[in-house]
């Protein structure tokens, strides 16, 4: 039985999730986007896509929340700035020109 769990009578591995864990993903994933923005976005911004993307339940299709796509779309826009910010702060270092 390592690595596995059962509810009732059914195996379930560890790629499924439940609603609640599916949920707290999506809301671990919001709080690292907002907090992506002030700290550490280049960090933050994927960790909150792939608890966003886990929260989705690893697909585009069919429903979804609300949170997790906010994860992903914050997440995006974090690791994006992120990003910009970084290649800024190399010029000044004399690495582009």
């Amino acid at each position: 039985m390592t690595g596995s769990r059962f509810m009732g009578r059914t195996q379930r591995g560890g790629a499924d999730l439940t609603g609640d864990e599916r949920s707290t993903f999506g809301v671990i994933g919001v709080v690292c986007a907002v907090a992506g923005f002030f700290v550490m976005g280049f960090v933050l911004g994927p960790i909150a896509m792939i608890c966003g993307w886990l929260a989705m339940g690893r697909r585009w299709t069919g429903a979804r929340s609300k949170t997790a796509l906010v994860a992903v779309v914050l997440g995006a826009i974090d690791t994006v700035l992120a990003l910009i910010w970084l290649a800024g702060a190399s010029g000044s270092w004399g690495l582009w020109t």
